[in-house]
């Protein structure tokens, strides 16, 4: 299940969810992504006053699906749950919510990061950070492209 929205989520109720829906699963794995108050070492401008995500509507939720299916077709997986919230989001806000429920631990785990690696990398939203100094788009960094690599490999 996969859904892009402005307004926030509860872990517990989320959680709840996917726990119905997986059944008999042996591991559930979450993982909530939060705005960092600093973005990387670039400490000069500032605290993060806010951080603003844009999407392409029926592009993005179609890239996620695929993201998603990829997983699904790589692990024995129950149940998975994307959220990515879009709009406005200030220092601390939940970002990003991924789950995943299988019958066994490590499925579970690597799905999880799996996910993240490639929305991180491969889903279309486009990010500007504004400080008390200044405003910007975030660029993709290179750590984010090598996490892909390792998924590469057989």
């Amino acid at each position: 299940m996969i859904s892009i929205q402005s307004h926030d989520f509860s872990l517990g109720d989320e959680y709840a969810a996917i726990r119905s829906r997986a059944g008999d699963a042996g591991a559930i794995v979450t993982f909530i992504g939060l705005v960092r108050e600093i973005y990387g070492d670039e400490c000069t401008a500032g605290a993060v006053q806010s951080l603003t995500l844009e999407h392409y509507p029926g592009m993005t939720e179609k890239c996620l699906k695929d993201i998603q299916q990829k997983a699904e077709s790589r692990w024995p997986l129950l149940a998975t749950r994307i959220i990515h919230r879009v709009g406005e989001l200030h220092s601390h806000d939940q970002i990003v919510l991924v789950a995943t429920a299988s019958p066994h631990r490590q499925a579970a785990f690597e799905s999880a990061e799996f996910i993240m690696d490639y929305l991180k990398s491969e889903a279309p939203f486009w990010k500007k950070q504004k400080s008390e100094n200044e405003s910007s788009w975030i660029e993709s960094r290179d750590t984010d492209k090598a996490a892909l690599d390792r998924w590469q490999k057989p």
